[in-house]
């Protein structure tokens, strides 16, 4: 029997990230319904809690952030997931160095129509929670750098979306990268499209080999995909559908010669499957997913895997397989103390959420896990970044050699 950190993981491809988190808390499970107070409870008599703010830890870099989204459409593809989509449509988000703009408004979290869909299918009371601002300035100018800037792409977990990993894409942001967070639409949570027509969840058929297989299938085209609309967009083209104005020094601030990918639990098998299909991907991560072939064979490029606290079972056989294929530079990383959701923006919003949710201390534990979650986000935003420094800018900080005695949370295990 697989650990419960690899159950976790393949329990995550079944539901968001919230619901995940709260599936691992036994006496939990409805604690996001619950925060809704019966009409004859003391709670309901009384008067209206002040919201609470939920705010993003700050990224550790010295560039400040600009971020943009664009609406993409593949005329090449239909839907997989709907038939009656002639045309596969995306939204992305592009986060980038930028020059200081105090004038342009900070980003939202999660878009307004993602958001409401947030609240109603999680059972929080709309106003209870107000959901974070991000660090970056929407549509602000562009700091190219000298010659372009690397670009990771990032890819969420099944029926996740791609704010649940803002806090790993505004420390890379900050810190020189351009980052392109990807919403693989009708397997997302939800996804909002200009205009405010929100596209929700929308696989259905048993969560199976099959299903995940086809899954992998239409992330890893999808990935494709948008990699060719990047490479337009860095020669000036205006890669968004509706022709939005882009903010300025956008096109050239791609160095497209050093792209590399992350992703959490299937946006982590996303990125194995992407780069065995596409050589323009230098270097990959897998945060803490299950790994279905025909990803186990491995590639010929750097790639790392870094788990949740592996617990004292075996461990997952598609990481076994997958390591044992990997022809390329390879490691393995365990975070102590943590859980599937740690690797996800949940890791710093939970506890705060907590009291208003009704979640106790001990519920928030079983959740994220009994590491400290700064000290959980500190060793993700540094051994993330560590990697892809190694292998995209070929700066070795030697955290990935050995143990630090600076990361007790960290254990190498292969």
């Amino acid at each position: 029997m697989l650990n419960e950190r690899r159950l976790l993981t393949r329990r995550a491809l079944l539901g968001s990230a919230v619901a995940s988190a709260i599936a691992s808390v036994p006496m939990a499970a409805s604690a996001f319904a619950r925060s809704r107070p019966a009409a004859d409870s003391p709670i309901a008599a009384g008067p209206t809690p002040a919201p609470v703010p939920l705010t993003l830890p700050a990224p550790t870099g010295r560039h400040p952030l600009g971020t943009v989204w664009l609406h993409l459409v593949d005329r090449a593809r239909a839907d997989p997931w709907q038939d009656s989509r002639p045309a596969r449509e995306l939204m992305i988000q592009i986060w980038y160095p930028a020059h200081a703009a105090p004038g342009h408004p900070p980003a939202p979290w999660m878009s307004p129509g993602g958001a409401t869909v947030f609240e109603r299918e999680q059972g929080i009371p709309s106003g209870t929670l107000l959901l974070p601002a991000t660090h970056a300035r929407l549509a602000a100018p562009v700091d190219p750098g000298r010659c372009g800037r690397p670009v990771l792409l990032y890819s969420p977990g099944l029926r996740s979306d791609r704010s649940l990993g803002t806090v790993l894409i505004e420390e890379l942001t900050s810190h020189g990268y351009l980052v392109v967070a990807i919403d693989h639409t009708y397997d997302a949570d939800q996804v909002e499209f200009p205009g405010g027509r929100v596209e929700t969840f929308a696989v259905t058929g048993d969560i199976d080999d099959a299903l995940i297989a086809k899954a992998l299938a239409v992330r890893t085209a999808d990935t494709r995909f948008v990699l060719d609309r990047l490479t337009a967009l860095n020669a000036g083209h205006n890669a968004d559908a509706g022709r939005r104005p882009l903010p300025p020094a956008l096109a050239g601030a791609f160095d497209l010669s050093r792209t590399g990918m992350l992703g959490h639990s299937l946006g982590g098998a996303t990125a194995a499957a992407a780069i065995r299909a596409d050589r323009r991907l230098r270097a990959g991560v897998n945060l803490d997913g299950s790994l279905p072939p025909p990803v186990t064979a491995g590639t010929d490029r750097p790639f790392l895997l870094f788990g949740s606290d592996p617990g004292p079972g075996p461990e997952d056989p598609s990481w076994d397989r997958f390591l044992a294929g990997q022809r390329g530079w390879k490691r393995e990383l365990a975070l102590i103390g943590s859980t599937h959701t740690s690797f996800t923006d949940l890791e710093t919003l939970l506890p705060q959420a907590a009291p208003i949710l009704g979640l106790t201390p001990s519920q928030v534990t079983q959740a994220i896990g009994t590491l400290d979650p700064h000290r959980a986000i500190h060793a993700q935003r540094d051994y993330v970044r560590a990697f892809f420094d190694l292998h995209l800018r070929h700066l070795d900080n030697h955290l990935l050699q050995r143990p630090s005695p600076r990361y007790p949370q960290i254990r190498f295990l292969r």
